[in-house]
């Protein structure tokens, strides 16, 4: 394939361990530098910190790699219209909009926006555009449980930005074949895309055969400030553990995450159970455990940490959303059911069983590596940057001839 030059809109800084979404944008990065094209990204970053890493690790001039602090808030009567005419548009600060004007001013191949939000910098320059929709607010009922005036405001304002969004873009790729049905209903005439997130093995290490705790581990792993991963805790500790630990007596129960402690404060007195907020690193947790169990209520894309787990040769029990995007089978890959009797005999079995423990672990990993290979998802993504390509070509032929034709 010929080198492009591609404008890349990123919600978080590419690092390989930041947010769930950065481990992709790290894959995707990394890919397109080595295939020879000519990439410049913009990146949202939280801190000062995050900025440092990311130009550490993807260091100029190899890289041209932009960062950009999230703006401070501004409660003035202008900021709080513009949140309603482009809800979360908050995060890109006037300073990456300016320089992002700048390179679309020049000549360019394609623009790719990650996240359903990056839209906003895009609704001029469709006919190059790419949005990657990893979620959807609507999918996930992030509102459903709050009832005030001001939630609801905001869940109108952003369903409604949802639909403007994906209906403005005639190309648009998601992790899943969930999510692309639901927007091909939204928008019928788009081109509509599914391509997974990508995963960097390397970082991943399998052990061959996993050490047998004496008292077995059931394991979360999340961001509990995330609607799927907090209702995915609250009924586990609710509603699964009581009876997994009544037939597993001598199991205990680890939750670790972002916000975990603050989060599920009240479930702290519960048997067993040890919860680890903020930890620096979760791969140590991944490895302890016998089974992660997640079973969110409702939640849209491709699901991180039950990738990490594939990956790291952690047994998963989980519903057919915690699977979602990727195309594993109950029994084989992973214990996989909707409901909570099947959910605790799944997690059950796998506990009791450490032969079945290793069969698990070793098809999960093998499916991952089949699926989701920074190979398999970044050549998708060529493809879709070739038809792109070819479709301004076209065009481009086809306004010239019409031109000649007219003199």
């Amino acid at each position: 394939m010929k080198s492009l030059r591609i404008l890349l809109v990123i919600n978080s800084p590419p690092l390989p361990f930041g947010k769930a979404d950065a481990r992709w944008y790290y894959v995707l990065l990394q890919g397109l530098i080595e295939r020879g094209h000519h990439v410049t990204i913009f990146a949202v970053c939280n801190t000062l910190e995050d900025i440092a890493k990311s130009q550490a690790l993807f260091p100029a001039p190899e890289y041209d790699l932009r960062c950009y602090l999230i703006p401070k808030e501004n409660k003035g009567l202008m900021a709080k219209i513009k949140t309603i005419q482009q809800p979360y548009s908050y995060v890109f600060s006037p300073e990456l909009r300016q320089d992002l004007a700048a390179e679309l001013a020049k000549p360019y191949d394609i623009l790719h926006l990650e996240q359903l939000w990056s839209g906003w910098l895009g609704l001029e320059h469709r006919e190059k555009a790419i949005v990657n929709i990893h979620y959807l607010f609507s999918l996930d009922g992030t509102f459903e449980d709050h009832k005030s005036l001001e939630t609801r405001l905001r869940k109108f304002f952003t369903y409604r930005a949802e639909q403007k969004l994906l209906r403005a873009f005639p190309r648009i790729m998601t992790l899943s074949a969930r999510l692309s049905k639901h927007i091909k209903a939204v928008n019928p005439q788009a081109q509509i895309y599914t391509v997974p997130l990508g995963i960097d093995f390397s970082l991943y290490p399998f052990a061959e055969q996993k050490q047998i705790n004496p008292q077995p581990i059931v394991g979360l792993i999340g961001s509990f400030n995330w609607t799927p991963s907090y209702t995915a805790a609250e009924r586990l500790l609710t509603r699964l553990w009581p009876e997994i630990k009544r037939r597993v007596p001598h199991a205990k129960l680890q939750i670790v995450g972002l916000s975990a402690q603050d989060t599920l404060a009240k479930f702290t007195d519960i048997e067993d159970l040890e919860i680890y907020q903020d930890v620096p690193d979760t791969l140590p947790y991944f490895a302890n455990m016998d089974v992660m169990l997640y079973a969110p209520i409702s939640g849209s894309g491709m699901k991180v940490k039950v990738m990490e787990a594939f990956a790291l040769g952690t047994p998963v029990v989980t519903t057919y959303e915690g699977v979602e995007g990727i195309p594993a089978g109950d029994g084989v890959h992973a214990g996989i059911c909707d409901d909570d009797q099947g959910l605790i005999e799944r997690t059950v079995e796998l506990l009791n069983n450490s032969s079945l423990q290793q069969q698990r672990r070793v098809k999960a990993r093998e499916l991952l590596e089949e699926y989701c290979s920074p190979q398999v998802t970044v050549d998708q993504i060529e493809g879709i940057y070739q038809e792109i390509s070819d479709s301004q070509q076209s065009s481009f032929y086809q306004t010239t001839n019409n031109q000649v034709n007219l003199r």
